[in-house]
């Protein structure tokens, strides 16, 4: 598809997933990590290892290794297992969301006819030309 034709909800690239078997067997490998990392932390939890300092500590490593390991696992499963899609969205200007109609999008000017209020204001009986 070409970008000059495209309108708004179109698919622009559409590039299949990988589905390769090193991803598959790459999150296997850390899902069993995360599963050990989970249990030791749980233990860790269930026998008060967080009531000295050196077992508040390594509670904390083992809370930081779950995450870690649970973030390469959604990395390399969005890598290998979801397409690369790109859809042309619509650009709208800002003013367009506030419902204002084009002639007014810019305003009015702050002191836009001050002066003729003002000459009002100490002569009542004044005039415009």
């Amino acid at each position: 598809m070409s970008s000059s034709g495209s309108s708004y909800g179109d698919i622009h690239r559409y590039e299949p997933a990988r589905e390769s078997t090193v991803g598959v067997i790459a999150i296997v490998l850390l899902t069993l990590l995360e599963v050990v990392l989970v249990g030791l932390f749980t233990y860790g939890l269930m026998e008060a290892w967080g009531t000295t300092q050196t077992g508040n500590i390594y509670l904390g490593l083992l809370l930081a290794l779950v995450f870690i390991d649970l973030s390469f696992i959604l990395v390399l499963y969005r890598r290998e297992f979801l397409p690369d899609v790109m859809i042309v969205k619509k650009r709208r200007r800002k003013w367009e969301d506030l419902y204002v109609r084009e002639e007014d999008a810019d305003g009015t000017e702050f002191a836009d006819g001050a002066l003729e209020h003002f000459k009002r204001a100490v002569y009542p009986y004044y005039k415009k030309n």
